[in-house]
């Protein structure tokens, strides 16, 4: 028992440092470069010089640009005049921002609160409260009330006032002075007979995760089918039924926010046509480049469904106002000309960089002159251009479209001379901003909890009574994961026109360099190893390893001598045992400049997958055609972000006969979604790698429903018990749903396989290598 004991001791105190040591002695594979031109029989010379990775990037990056173009174009087809129901827009919207979620409060009532009086501020007529509501199960609607009160100032309409989110309700009430332009327009429209509700928003601070508060609960959510924005509309909705269940007679209802606020109250207003009265300032203008816009504008598909027109025709044919000309001055992560793009891996914020939309005014009035041509009327909004944020001629406009004959422009506001503050002395803006975080994040954990349930009841009409049953039930799930989660562009491949080049030779194997034409501008690259035991004219066929890289690798980094030795030349070491391998570039390198490409992607409903499926498509069809590939035996193993790849590519490439997962293998949407202390150790959502969000995953595919997606192929887990990817016990209990899967429900367990060993991020070179040579059926050495 001691004895035992001890070993275990070793192991844990010495496994890790030791196997580290061991990689700086690995004997890596001897290879030269090959001097001679050539080229492989049936394809063209490659000539293409410089550093192909970074045009295969920069190709993909353009061709995302013609994407975003493209679906702008394509917007006007589904929104002609006549051909849609705009309540189906609006559910489509909803859906969109997450709201389909959870049901909204329709019952929804002020609780006053908070000071040591009734009120916390009052003067001439004025009554300023403290007032809460709930909005959704967990998440309460927070901010402050104005109300008019007596005979001389009666209350004639309702009205919600949105601050920008780096603004706080005291700002806009009048009550503290705002660093901005912005006047104190809800107490403006208290003063002239409305009771103006002003909620808080979640602020754009850096925080201790070094990204905005936004950010942060941002992330989860999307992860998890909700939205940041989604959030606050259901507080804002809420409110608007509050404002409504309280009332006691008719009256007009209006909805009015700056900057955020201004985005918010556009989609208040196309959402809720309860709502009267819409004005925007700050915010309006063409949205092609949302993927430049702070991470929580990322709105999955917006763009192939909506601009700023379309969501703003859904206010037709109640009354819209327009402000430009001042918006928030915001930019997170400053960089170059465009103040986003910033390649250097040692950059110390992990938040996305990003920007609020600042749209000159002819591109504003181009965004509004579509509005007629959707709606198929002179409808229109109203539009003023100022130098001031909710100026006296907006509200004067805003008022006189509620039905307040009274307003006047000139009016200055009103001073309040005593203002009770909090029992506990804290500031009042802080601890109820405070409170709404807590509450967002607790929300979105209590949505990872339930994750798991939904992605059970979303799978359950899969049938696994038999073989025959599974693989025709499984279709439609890989249909949803192509269309929905990944994002299929639905372009024809071109024809591949192959060009090649001799690239490296060692004692048992030669490399050539491979390009492959994909789409219009966007190619696929990689290095082709061949043993140099057969003859590849002989009529022999081989099975085929695809050779993955993981983040910011290179087809190079599998074949030879790296800077990241975990690879350990894998793609090498396998044409040495007679393996022919193709070790493809994929997209995810170049550090912030391919990371903007997947919020350019998903702002058409697509992701940085969405080009890399059809490469491997292409990759794939090319490899079956040559004359010395076994075309059935194309295998697909990939380390780290190569292993993220094992559970997306495989699922959707016919071509690819297993598959396996490296260094990557985990719950993944609680690696996304979790922020408890423990978890944050493993979890990104306080993590630099700002694009590993996919929305709407929780509720739908975790790694074991992706693993069903590549059954009934063999699918294997290469796992090291120190790689800190996460903990053994969570990568376990993800791979038993697998195991279960395989063998328990479909007999065919021996299709299934994980193998532990006691090292970190890093291929093995065991276990997986028997792998391939038992389902490959290649003879092993």
């Amino acid at each position: 028992m001691i004895q035992a004991r001890s070993f275990l001791a070793f192991l844990v105190l010495f496994s890790v440092p030791r196997f580290l040591e061991a990689q700086s002695e690995i004997l890596w594979p001897i290879l030269q470069p090959i001097e001679s031109s050539g080229r492989l029989s049936g394809t063209k010379e490659l000539t293409m010089s410089g550093d192909i990775s970074r045009q295969l990037v920069d190709a993909n990056s353009a061709f995302l640009d013609r994407q975003i173009e493209a679906a702008a174009e394509a917007r006007a087809e589904k929104w002609k005049p006549g051909d849609y129901e705009p309540n189906e827009r609006r559910a489509t919207l909803s859906g969109m921002l997450g709201m389909d979620r959870d049901e909204r409060n329709r019952v929804a009532v002020f609780e006053y609160f908070g000071t040591n009086k009734a009120h916390l501020a009052v003067a001439d007529g004025v009554t300023i409260y403290n007032v809460r509501w709930t909005a959704l199960d967990g998440i309460d609607g927070e901010g402050l009330l104005l109300e008019p009160g007596g005979k001389e100032h009666p209350i004639l309409a309702d009205v919600i006032a949105i601050p920008d989110a780096d603004q706080t309700p005291e700002e806009i009430a009048g009550l503290t002075e705002g660093n901005t332009l912005t006047s104190p327009f809800a107490l403006l429209l208290a003063q002239s007979g409305c009771r103006v509700l002003v909620p808080t928003l979640v602020n754009r601070s850096g925080n201790e995760y070094l990204m905005t508060n936004r950010e942060w609960l941002h992330r989860p959510a999307f992860e998890l089918g909700r939205h940041l924005l989604g959030y606050e509309l259901s507080q804002i909705l809420a409110g608007v039924d509050a404002l409504t269940n309280t009332r006691k007679s008719e009256r007009p209802i209006g909805v009015i926010g700056w900057g955020e606020g201004g985005l918010l109250a556009l989609y208040a207003g196309a959402l809720d046509t309860g709502i009267g009265v819409v004005a925007s300032s700050g915010y309006f203008g063409p949205r092609e480049n949302l993927w430049k816009e702070p991470a929580e504008h990322n709105v999955f598909g917006l763009l192939g469904a909506f601009g700023d027109a379309e969501v703003a025709s859904l206010v037709e044919p109640r009354t819209l106002l327009i402000e430009s000309g001042h918006y928030p001055e915001f930019v997170f992560r400053p960089g170059d000309s465009d103040g986003l793009e910033i390649l250097d891996e040692r950059a110390k914020m992990r938040g996305k960089p990003g920007g609020f939309s600042i749209p000159k005014e002819e591109e504003v009035e181009v965004e509004l002159s579509r509005i007629p041509e959707i709606v198929g009327s002179l409808w229109a909004a109203k539009h003023v251009h100022v130098d001031q944020a909710i100026a006296p001629e907006t509200l004067e406009s805003f008022a006189a479209a509620l039905g307040l004959e009274s307003f006047d422009p000139d009016k200055q506001p009103i001073t309040f001379k005593e203002i009770y503050k909090s029992p506990d002395g804290h500031d009042a803006a802080f601890t109820r901003h405070e409170r709404l975080m807590k509450q967002i994040d607790r929300f979105n954990q209590r949505a990872l909890v339930t994750a798991s349930k939904e992605r059970t009841e979303f799978f359950s009409r899969l049938d696994t009574k038999s073989l025959e049953t599974f693989e025709a039930t499984i279709e439609p799930y890989r249909d949803i994961f192509r269309t929905e989660v990944i994002g299929d562009f639905e372009i024809p491949l071109e024809k591949p026109n192959p060009r090649t080049r001799p690239f490296q030779e060692g004692p048992k194997t030669i490399s050539y360099e491979v390009i492959l034409d994909v789409f219009d501008g966007v190619f696929a690259y990689g290095v082709l190893t061949l043993p140099k035991d057969f003859d590849i004219t002989s009529g022999e066929k081989r099975p085929v390893v695809v050779c993955q890289h993981g983040l910011e690798g290179t087809p190079q980094d599998t074949i030879s001598e790296a800077k990241y030795t975990a690879y350990k030349a894998f793609a090498t070491r396998l044409a040495e045992r007679g393996f022919i391998t193709f070790a493809p570039q994929n997209g995810y390198k170049y550090f912030d400049h391919f990371r903007m490409q997947q919020f350019k992607a998903q702002s058409i409903g697509k992701s940085l997958f969405s080009i890399i499926v059809p490469q491997h498509l292409q990759i794939t069809e090319w490899l079956a055609a040559q004359p010395f590939v076994d075309a059935d035996k194309i295998a697909f193993y990939g380390l780290s972000y190569g292993g993220k790849s094992a559970m997306r590519i495989p699922p959707l490439v016919d071509r690819y006969c297993l598959s396996i997962c490296s260094a990557d293998f985990n719950d993944w949407v609680w690696k996304n979604a979790a922020t408890d202390p423990e978890s944050l150790r493993y979890s990104y959502a306080n993590k630099g790698e700002y694009e590993m969000f996919e929305w709407n995953l929780g509720g739908r595919f975790n790694y074991a429903e992706m693993a069903a997606l590549i059954c009934p192929r063999p699918f294997m887990v290469e796992r090291g018990h120190f790689d800190g990817v996460g903990p053994d016990e969570r990568v376990a209990l993800e791979f038993a749903k697998v195991r279960n899967l395989y063998q328990a429900r479909l007999g065919i367990g021996d299709r299934c396989e994980i193998e532990w060993f006691a090292g970190p991020h890093s291929i093995n070179e065991d276990g997986t290598y028997r792998f391939l040579h038992q389902q490959l059926g290649w003879p092993m050495p």
